[in-house]
């Protein structure tokens, strides 16, 4: 756990990694795009834990926002590290869809 900015974050600090977007797709599943440049897919239903229960409703699941590089939902109530959001990422390729 570190706080930087005020904002208290689960996880390693790891200045280069922050999420630039976040569109939200069918399924749970989102495209994000890191400050890295990479663009990668996140499935939400993965998330366990009663925070994160809110996001099977599609009206708070697809409301994303970023705040200093991270996904926050629900007026900021949900957040998710853009370092685990990463670590727990699949590769995407746009050139094979």
């Amino acid at each position: 756990m570190y706080i930087k900015d005020d904002v208290c974050y689960a996880g390693t600090l790891q200045d280069d990694i922050k999420v630039t977007e976040a569109k939200p797709l069918r399924g749970g599943m989102m495209l994000i795009t890191f400050s890295t440049g990479e663009v990668r897919l996140f499935d939400t239903t993965l998330l366990e834990g009663e925070v994160f229960k809110p996001l099977k409703d599609g009206a708070v699941f697809h409301h994303p926002v970023l705040f200093r590089g991270v996904i926050t939902w629900d007026n900021g109530n949900i957040d998710i590290a853009p370092e685990y959001v990463y670590k727990h990422s699949y590769t995407y390729d746009s050139a094979a869809v």
